[in-house]
């Protein structure tokens, strides 16, 4: 009942957030339903079991990120419901409860609806195709479908609950946030980096010998080298790590000199919100790379795509829009004193909508570089 008395007061965008991860969860309640009829249809492919479930760990990371993200922005948004919880005796600890226990109930209603489809479809209304997704014909213990449920509400009421620091939950209290990135924050993803695009050089290097080790990639992508592989992946976090660094030096750059009032606010605040949009945008661009990889190469290597790896895709970019978007959100909330500020002292609203759009270009040509660099490394190590 605590929750609907919570619930009556959602605007849309809580709505939103709520609709977006009942779906979420219930996607992912679907891939492990899936490796769970598979596994009962052939139960002595023990391997292949395995690396069923392990298909489903990226989209259930994917909401657990979701999940985390947004539950973090929701003191900020709802400020008014903080305060209102602490005028009622709740604590830090309470509160962060109660923010997770949202999104436990959230992924618990979506893992409860697809198991009703999936117990519907397996009462002799699926038809041949989906018998094998089912398990159709065996048995179905009780316990196997509950445990593997139970681990989306789990992990992402975990990653809720860790999200948001108690010190952001008191009502207006102001956490000093750092503008800039210490020496071993940019060190190690440079490090990383160059690491990581040097084995990927001595791997691809022409008349470069198989190392005798080849890896054998999923959704249909061929094999590749262990060396190749490896430098992608360093190559790939060290980007990602200097994501928030290289939005940060942009924005300095803007304000470089003697700057106009519209490079000024710009450069100022694209520096300011760096450390906050670097790890979403990060995400996003990531798993944007990693997709537009795999399609070029289904594209160039015709009867290799495939159905559930393309779902899993939509599934993980679609978590990482939507956690971008919060976080826009919540820094779009946190600055909303010093967009007032600014409008008191007569700054046209037609400048702080050009140091928008000239934040949005300077991020967008940042992602670009990035992601471009992730995915032509990727195009690279699968020829």
């Amino acid at each position: 009942m605590f929750y609907l008395r919570l619930a009556r007061g959602y605007r849309v965008p809580d709505l939103g957030r709520w609709l977006l991860t009942v779906l979420a969860a219930a996607v992912v309640s679907a891939f492990l339903l899936r490796s769970l009829g598979r596994a009962m249809s052939d139960p002595l492919g023990g391997e292949d079991a395995l690396v069923r479930l392990l298909w489903c760990l990226p989209p259930l990371a994917a909401v657990a990120w979701f999940a985390a993200v947004t539950a973090r922005a929701v003191p900020a948004q709802r400020p008014e419901r903080i305060t209102g919880l602490r005028a009622a005796g709740a604590g830090s600890g309470r509160i962060r409860t109660l923010i997770a226990g949202e999104v436990v109930l959230a992924c618990t209603l979506g893992s409860v609806l697809t198991l009703l489809v999936f117990l519907v479809l397996r009462n002799d209304i699926a038809g041949p195709a989906l018998a094998p997704d089912l398990g159709m014909g065996v048995p179905l213990p009780a316990v196997a479908p509950v445990a593997l449920l139970a681990l989306v509400p789990l992990t992402a009421g975990i990653a809720a609950a860790c999200a948001v620091p108690p010190t952001e939950y008191l009502p207006g209290s102001r956490t000093h946030r750092g503008t800039g990135f210490g020496a071993l924050r940019v060190a190690l993803p440079v490090g990383l980096a160059v690491i990581g695009l040097a084995l990927e050089l001595i791997a691809l290097r022409p008349g470069a010998a198989a190392d005798g080790r080849p890896i054998h990639l999923p959704a249909g992508l061929g094999s590749t080298s262990t060396a190749a592989l490896g430098g992608w992946a360093a190559s790939a976090v060290g980007l990602a790590l200097l994501t928030g660094p290289l939005l940060s030096w942009t924005g300095r750059l803007l304000a470089l000199g003697r700057p106009t009032p519209l490079r000024l606010l710009a450069g100022r605040g694209l520096t300011a919100q760096a450390r906050r949009l670097g790890p979403p945008l990060a995400v996003l661009t990531l798993a944007l790379a990693l997709v537009l990889t795999t399609i070029r190469y289904w594209i160039g290597t015709p009867d290799s795509a495939d159905v559930l790896p393309a779902v899993e895709a939509c599934l993980v970019l679609g978590c990482a829009a939507a956690a971008v978007a919060a976080r826009l959100a919540e820094v779009r909330t946190d600055r909303r004193d010093v967009t007032d500020v600014l409008l008191r002292l007569g700054t046209s609203p037609r400048l702080l909508f050009g140091a928008v759009a000239l934040r949005t270009l300077a991020v967008g040509t940042t992602l670009l570089v990035t992601g471009g660099a992730t995915a032509a490394l990727a195009a690279a190590g699968l020829r």
